[in-house]
This record gives structure tokens, C-alpha cells and sequence, in this order.
């Protein structure tokens, strides 16, 4: 009985120790289950719209003001754009001592380039008197209708022609350049600077009721073109665009907002770089100076080859390549609007996906996302999908100085060749911040991601 007793000890045991051995390997078997993987392709849109006008914008605080006010004499509104061989400028600014009459040149513009040469000088011999016809002229300086003697804006009787021409009435108007000088300096680089200024004295009008005026000028608008007439047609009625508010009462607000929804930049995007990396980030880092493997290159002058080629080595990088070619293109190329760059990859729970595409409108500035990457699996160790624009930022690479975009003289579609610009005087890669304008991000590009069956 006793050994029985013993035997059936050392068998319970037995099978106790073979149970929680088993309970072990089951254990292990739930702690560490297969890692989930998949296959992504990544879509890369330019979705980027096409503009009338280059530039444009308000003018409104005379040089050395603390705020907006009217231009009296001596004093001069300047205004500071980009342009690029080949487009103009207009602009508008109101004869305040008139019913409805505004300077500016004809539809064609001011030439800003003689050929590939910047024009700069006194352009005032191209300046205009021009009647909007949208109210009937009085006497300058007398009319009841005028701004500093109307109970209001907008009140003077409509003009029977409403064709908007050079003023030729029963009145008599001082020389326009009695009135207003017009100066253009090119600062260097695709940009330049428009000088408006009050020309006139206290005696340029001298209107019958006796002793003299001077002609102040109002807030006015400026817009850079390539097509005729962006603000008015010669010898047909007004246009409804805010010419009218800016001509009878000297407030810009309104044809600077019309102007401003024609006006943008539109620019193709570079062959890119990407990587799918477990940890850190293999393209750069937030903060300090760009690593020298390829993305100066890729920022500056859309070159993405060498910076695939080093993340095709980088310990932690499990896949990396080059985009190069649009969808449906017979070769590689830039992305023009409307087109896409697509590529694919497999990467498993845990991986992130990083990437860089060059705004070839500037000098090295690139999409990418944050300094992390984006995440390819959620929380639950589930793939993501969908449209991951709201991920994907603008940075500036840091390797070259910034110059206005879309006209910059160092920027791949006007430069002498590759890396020929200055080197910026803030060597690390940041978020975008330079004072220039520039498109959101979500009305340059979109990016979506399709997991593949």
C-alpha cells in the first residue's frame, strides 16, 4: 500500500509538472503571436490649381505710418513681389478729388523683364488716368459727390457711360505726373519693389470756387499677370469685381479679395525618396543640420537617388525607394498637377513609413511627415488606410537660402544649374517659416494609403 501510495505521488506528479509545461508553451504561445504584416501602396497627388495671376494683394499704409491712411504728398506706398520674365504688373490707386477716377496702366501692364532683364526706373510715363464709369463726374475738388464731401459711399448719380476709359470730360486734370510718380527697383534674385508716390503740392488743383488743393492718393491694389486686363477691360463697362468701391471711395477691400481668389501659386512636385523603418527617423532630424545623404539634393534640385540608395542601407530601414515616374507615364519625371506618383512596399506591425518630395517652386523646400514618421499599424495591430494628407507637412531642408516662391532666381525651373544658390544662413531642418506666402499643404497634395489584397 505504501508504495502504491508513492507510485501515484510521483505519477500526479509527473503529470502535474507535463500540465504546467505545457501551460508554459501556451502562454508563450499567447504572449508573442504571430506579428501581423501587410502590403501598402502609397498614392502621391498634385492636386495644386491653376491661377490667373502670379500675385497680387492691398496697399494701404504709407511708408514710415503706424497704420493704413490715404497717401498725401511727398509720401509714397511701396509694395514688394516676385515676378518672373514675361509677366506684368498693374495696378489701381484713386484720384481722390474725382467721382470715380483711378491711376494705373493700360491691360497690358508694366513690362517687368526686357527679355531675361529686370526693368527698373521711373515708369510713371506709363501711368493713366482712367474713368471707371460708375459715377458721373463733377469738378475736381467740388463735387458734392466727391469723398471728402459726400454724406456717404456710393451716393453720386451713375455715370451714363459705363465703360471704363481714359478720362476725357468737360473738366481739366493736372498732368499725371503732377499727381503720382511710379518707380520699380529690382532687388535681386526675381524680386522688386513698385513705389507709388504723392507727387502733388498744395496748389496741383485749382479748382474754380478758388485757391488750390493737393491730390491725395488712396489704398489701391497691385496684381502680377501674364494674360491682358486683369483688372479691367479698356472701353468696356466695368467690371463687378470691386473696381467700382476702389474708384468711387478709395477702399481696396473688395477687389483685393476678387483678385486674391485668382492669385497663387501653382508648382510641380519631385521624384521622392521613402523609407519603412522600425525606429527613428532616416530622412532627417527636426532641429539639426541636414546628415548629407542625399536629401540636399532631393530639396534643392528634385535629385532623389542618392538619398534611396543610402536608405536602401540604413540599419533599421526594412524598405526604401525612389518614386520617380507619374502613373501612366512612359518614363520618370516632375509631377504636374493632376498627376500622381504611386509605390509599394510590405512592412509589419510596429514599422513606420517616412518620405520626401521637393516643391520645385522654391529653393529646398519638401513634403514629408513629422519627424517620426507615420505609424502603418494602429494601436490594435491593425494596417491603416485612407486619405493621411493631414499627416504630411512642409519643411524647409536648411541647405540653401530661400528666395520668393515661384520666382526665385536659384530655383530648379530659373537656375544656372544644380546647388548654385546661397547656403542659408539657418542650416537645420524646420517646419516652413520664412515670411514668403505659400500653398497649404492640402491645396498642394494629397496623400492616401490602399492596403493590397
Amino acid at each position: 500500500m505504501t508504495l502504491n501510495r508513492k507510485l501515484i505521488s510521483l505519477l500526479l506528479v509527473s503529470i502535474l509538472a507535463f500540465s504546467l509545461a505545457g501551460c508554459s508553451d501556451d502562454d508563450d504561445d499567447m504572449m508573442n503571436p504571430t506579428t501581423n504584416e501587410a502590403s501598402f501602396t502609397v498614392t502621391i497627388t498634385n492636386i495644386a490649381a491653376t491661377f490667373t495671376h502670379f500675385g497680387s494683394g492691398v496697399y494701404n499704409t504709407p511708408v514710415g505710418a503706424g497704420g493704413p491712411g490715404p497717401l498725401t504728398p511727398g509720401n509714397a506706398y511701396e509694395v514688394t513681389f516676385g515676378a518672373t520674365p514675361g509677366q506684368s504688373l498693374s495696378f489701381a490707386i484713386m484720384m481722390v478729388e474725382s467721382n470715380d477716377l483711378f491711376f494705373g496702366p493700360d491691360g497690358q501692364g508694366i513690362a517687368l523683364f526686357d527679355g531675361m532683364t529686370p526693368i527698373e526706373g521711373d515708369v510713371t510715363s506709363q501711368v493713366m488716368l482712367w474713368d471707371a464709369g460708375t459715377e458721373e463726374n463733377q469738378e475736381p475738388g467740388v463735387g458734392s459727390n466727391q469723398p471728402f464731401r459726400q454724406s456717404g459711399a456710393n451716393t453720386g448719380t451713375a455715370d451714363s457711360d459705363n465703360t471704363v476709359r481714359v478720362v476725357n470730360d468737360a473738366f481739366t486734370y493736372p498732368a499725371v505726373d503732377a499727381m503720382i510718380a511710379a518707380t520699380l527697383s529690382y532687388l535681386g534674385k526675381g524680386e522688386f519693389t513698385l513705389r507709388l508716390e504723392n507727387a502733388s503740392t498744395a496748389t496741383t488743383l485749382m479748382p474754380s470756387t478758388g485757391g488750390g488743393l493737393p491730390v491725395p492718393l488712396a489704398p489701391g491694389v497691385f496684381v502680377i499677370h501674364s494674360a491682358a486686363d486683369p483688372l479691367f477691360t479698356v472701353g468696356m463697362p466695368f467690371p463687378n469685381n470691386g473696381l467700382e468701391g476702389l474708384a468711387e471711395d478709395g477702399d481696396p477691400s473688395g477687389l483685393g479679395s476678387a483678385l486674391a481668389v485668382l492669385t497663387g501659386l501653382t508648382s510641380p512636385l519631385a521624384p521622392g525618396a521613402y523609407a519603412v523603418h522600425s525606429s527613428g527617423m532616416p530622412i532627417f532630424t527636426s532641429g539639426m543640420a541636414d546628415g548629407g545623404y542625399g536629401l540636399e539634393g532631393l530639396a534643392e534640385d528634385g535629385s532623389a537617388g542618392t538619398l534611396g540608395t543610402w536608405l536602401a542601407t540604413t540599419t533599421d530601414v526594412t524598405g526604401a525607394g525612389v518614386f520617380s515616374t507619374p502613373v501612366g507615364a512612359g518614363g520618370p519625371g516632375p509631377l504636374l498637377p493632376g498627376n500622381s506618383y504611386s509605390f509599394t512596399f510590405d512592412a509589419v506591425d510596429g514599422d513606420r513609413l517616412s518620405f520626401a518630395t521637393m516643391l520645385v517652386q522654391s529653393n529646398d523646400l519638401f513634403f514629408g511627415f513629422g519627424e517620426a514618421g507615420l505609424a502603418l499599424f494602429d494601436n490594435a495591430g491593425q494596417a491603416i488606410s485612407g486619405d493621411m494628407t493631414s499627416e504630411v507637412m512642409l519643411w524647409d531642408a536648411g541647405t540653401e537660402e530661400n528666395q520668393w516662391p515661384g520666382a526665385g532666381t536659384d530655383q530648379p525651373l530659373r537656375q544656372s544649374g544644380p546647388n548654385v544658390g546661397d547656403a542659408d544662413s539657418d542650416d537645420t531642418v524646420r517646419l516652413i517659416n520664412d515670411g514668403y506666402l505659400y500653398p497649404a499643404v492640402s491645396a498642394a497634395v494629397t496623400l492616401t494609403i490602399t492596403i493590397n489584397n
